[in-house]
């Protein structure tokens, strides 16, 4: 058994995104992903499926071009190599999953 809070030890930074692994299983890796107002990831794509969800706050996710409001509670999946962008219209908490096989550190560089 694994456990992991998305709410404890919260550390955003103030110029970037802040990313930090929570967990990792059999299938899958848990990120949290801090943002302040205004901080954003530029458009990017995933290798493999991955499913994003608003944990607290407001995300405008683009898509391929169309943007989106995403608020607390909500869920986004989008399949492998699909552009998409985030900005935080406000200061948020995002849980991001990725697949088992998908690189971590690919995450960190859309942040750079």
């Amino acid at each position: 058994m694994k456990t992991a809070s998305l709410r404890t030890d919260l550390q955003y930074n103030e110029d970037k995104v802040s990313i930090k692994v929570m967990m990792e299983t059999e299938t899958s890796k848990e990120i949290r992903i801090l943002f302040r107002k205004g901080q954003t990831m530029k458009e990017h794509k995933a290798g493999y499926p991955i499913t994003v969800e608003i944990h607290e706050g407001t995300i405008t996710f683009g898509v391929e071009g169309e943007k989106m409001v995403l608020k607390t509670g909500d869920l986004i999946s989008l399949d492998a190599n699909v552009p998409h962008d985030l900005l935080a219209e406000e200061d948020s908490i995002v849980r991001l999953t990725l697949s088992k096989s998908d690189n971590v550190e690919r995450v960190a560089k859309v942040v750079e």
